[in-house]
């Protein structure tokens, strides 16, 4: 749907509150909610998600999670959710910066990836006692049989790797390959270079929390691992391991981009 149709259907509440703001779509990440930046002069610029209600990554759910982050870590603000019968509306403050996998910070590559694994590391130092969400592999392993079972995991999206595979054939290998045990943290669950914010050469703060919750310090690894590789060159990743402080186990690596196949 393209954005004169959404914005001649947006509810009420969230016209009236982006009322007089211009629409600017982004294109960033791989998220399936459609992305706008708001900007409105002698006014901070804003973010407006718009997503299916049946969507793989329920706005509802990254709302109540960025509640939880509040004061715990650099997140946007909730400004406002709403939602009718087809889709969900979600209205966010801006961090301020550019996201890591932005081309003017390549010249800077040894600062951005530290400042990327320090950002992870506060991330995973967050306590888990009474942490509401549950993200892990029982968990995880059962939607992705669902998403395969509805016809819902695009295998032409798969990693070079696994190209011409079914998700069927995939999803027989994840069971095969489970680890025996978790190492268990709270998880962003999609760290990756677009979602981690950078300005003047800093961690400025995170975003996209939607798959965010209890789970194996290995899922943002595994994925903070392949997008430093993609972004910057297979020789980066071992600085991942010795800034974190890790020795790199590359049966989990390896198990967590399997399983992000499916989402």
């Amino acid at each position: 749907m393209n954005s004169e149709i959404l914005r001649k259907n947006l509810p009420p509440t969230v016209a009236q509150a982006i009322s007089g703001y211009a629409w600017q779509q982004t294109h960033i990440g791989y998220s399936s909610a459609q992305v706008f930046r708001l900007k409105a002069k002698n006014k901070n610029s804003l973010y407006l998600k718009i997503d299916s209600r049946t969507s793989k990554h329920s706005l509802l759910q990254e709302k109540l999670k960025l509640e939880w982050l509040k004061n715990r870590l650099p997140v946007p603000k909730v400004l406002l959710f709403a939602e009718d019968k087809d889709n969900q509306y979600f209205l966010l403050s801006e961090i301020s910066g550019v996201p890591a996998s932005a081309d003017s910070l390549k010249a800077d590559t040894p600062r951005i990836i530290e400042q990327l694994v320090n950002g992870l590391k506060k991330i995973h130092e967050l306590p888990i006692e009474n942490c509401p969400f549950d993200m892990q592999l029982d968990y995880k392993i059962k939607i992705a049989q669902e998403r395969m079972i509805k016809g819902l995991v695009e295998e032409e999206d798969f990693d070079e790797e696994r190209q011409g595979r079914t998700a069927e054939d995939l999803f027989q290998q994840l069971i095969a390959s489970k680890p025996p045990d978790e190492d268990l943290v709270f998880t962003h669950g999609d760290y990756c270079l677009p979602n981690i914010i950078i300005e003047n050469g800093k961690l400025s703060g995170f975003v996209d929390w939607s798959g965010a919750g209890v789970a194996d310090r290995y899922q943002d690894i595994a994925l903070l691992t392949r997008s430093v590789w993609y972004n910057f060159g297979e020789d980066w990743t071992e600085n991942v391991f010795e800034i974190y402080g890790i020795e790199p186990d590359w049966k989990k690596i390896d198990f967590y981009k399997l399983l992000d196949e499916f989402f």
